[in-house]
């Protein structure tokens, strides 16, 4: 009896540990997506996001494959990350979410990369509330682009976030009026561990795990290009 005991034991704790190594795997996926939509358009800075917007972000986002489906009813979700800048870089990524909805006569699917670029300490702020709402709780507009564009200087004053799309390798400004940012608890809660707050993370307080580094790497590459114009 004891060993019956002895090796059901033993399986769950096999197959939990499967589970948590099959958590962790997903992450990094969604990392090494988020770091590819980066590394792109890294490769064709004159359809990039503007230096001067560059230079003085205080957050990015980034959310691949987020997934636009409509029949009448339309709805909107994906998956990503956001990392601030800190005194000392860019911090280690917290994982979001992005949900919304739209209505009307539409059918259809598509999908989308969407980087958000937050441009005030209100943008860091929203990220550290449990859900956000852009146009609503946060204003956001849809960003300029190219690597020497100039935003009209009225969004630049309006908006906590510029927000972007890429799809099919165009990349242009898109809004995303209506629109919630929600913290993924649990995914940060498997990425770092138990009782890791998104304001601890966010701050730079928690090493970046080597899995991230290339992102905030690459977000280092990208949003430091324009403090050296």
């Amino acid at each position: 009896m004891m060993n019956k005991f002895a090796a059901v034991a033993c399986v769950a704790t096999m197959c939990t540990g499967m589970a948590f190594a099959a958590d962790t795997e997903k992450l990094d996926h969604r990392v090494e997506d988020a770091h590819a939509v980066l590394h792109e358009l890294m490769a064709t800075p004159d359809k990039g996001i503007p230096l001067d917007i560059a230079a003085k972000a205080t957050c990015v986002a980034v959310v691949p494959g987020f997934k636009k489906g409509a029949f009448i009813v339309g709805g909107q979700y994906g998956q990503g990350l956001a990392t601030c800048r800190t005194g000392k870089g860019w911090s280690a990524p917290v994982f979001i979410q992005v949900t919304g909805a739209s209505f009307g006569l539409q059918a259809g699917g598509q999908s989308t990369d969407l980087v958000l670029v937050g441009r005030t300490r209100k943008s860091l702020d929203a990220l550290l509330h449990d859900k956000v709402k852009l146009g609503g709780d946060l204003a956001a507009s849809a960003g300029p682009v190219g690597r020497n564009s100039q935003a009209a200087t009225t969004v630049l004053a309006s908006a906590e976030f510029l927000t972007y799309s890429r799809s099919k390798g165009l990349f242009a400004g898109v809004d995303l009026t209506g629109d919630v940012v929600n913290q993924n608890n649990k995914d940060t809660e498997e990425y770092y561990g138990k009782g890791i707050s998104y304001e601890k993370i966010l701050s730079g307080s928690v090493p970046t795990p080597a899995g991230a580094q290339h992102f905030v790497s690459t977000v280092n590459q990208m949003f430091a290009a324009g403090r050296a114009r």
